[in-house]
């Protein structure tokens, strides 16, 4: 067995706590539901794959043992707390200025397209503390700190957080399209709902300032 690749134990262990946490409701669920309704299962699956990317860097990051510098350094930690907060409040703005309903007709040139849906996806990963914190405190957990192929085996964990996590988000952007077409003569619904998505992502916000760096 390639020395990269965790002992079984640990993979099914992971794998667990992977399906636990990718079940657990954040602000990416919600913008995975908010694009999908608002433009679709394409939009859905595009923000799906920015998200996963941000996944990826912030493995490679604690791969090479960058992100610990991030969140233990209060001044870098903080920035990144802000950052991740405006972005919140700037896609609950959007969710409220662009949503007005799942079913309203939009004018030609709002709807985003593909890329920007993605970097929307990738941005919610990228500038959330709580994602990086996870990854630093959690990821390494699973990997001895003197295995010479620690490296390697945490590139191994964050991949299978991406396998185990991909279903669950497929299956979170075609319940969005089947509940848009349930709701397809019930524009009202579709204004609450982007509403709803609004106040998530500022209750997220709020909740990623309080978010405490490692002491």
């Amino acid at each position: 067995m390639p020395a990269f690749i965790p002992d079984l134990p640990v993979i099914l262990a992971f794998a667990l706590a992977a399906f636990v946490l990718a079940v657990t409701p954040g602000p990416d669920m919600a913008l995975f539901i908010s694009r999908t309704m608002n433009w679709g299962r394409s939009h859905g699956f595009a923000t799906v794959l920015g998200a996963i990317t941000g996944i990826a860097v912030h493995t490679t990051l604690v791969a090479f043992g960058i992100s610990v510098l991030i969140v233990t350094a209060p001044a870098a930690f903080w920035a990144l707390k802000l950052v991740g907060a405006l972005y919140l409040v700037w896609l609950a703005i959007q969710a409220i200025r662009d949503g007005g309903g799942i079913l309203v007709t939009r004018a030609a040139g709002k709807q985003p397209s593909w890329g920007q849906s993605y970097l929307t996806g990738l941005g919610i990963n990228l500038t959330n503390p709580k994602v990086a914190l996870f990854f630093v405190t959690f990821l390494p957990q699973f990997v001895s700190a003197s295995d010479p192929a620690a490296p390697g085996k945490l590139m191994f964990l964050g991949l299978e957080f991406v396998i185990v996590s991909l279903p669950v988000v497929i299956a979170i952007v075609l319940f969005a399209e089947w509940l848009t077409r349930t709701l397809k003569e019930k524009a009202w619904v579709g204004k609450a709902l982007n509403w709803s998505f609004a106040a998530v992502f500022l209750a997220f916000a709020a909740t990623i300032l309080l978010a405490e760096g490692r002491k």
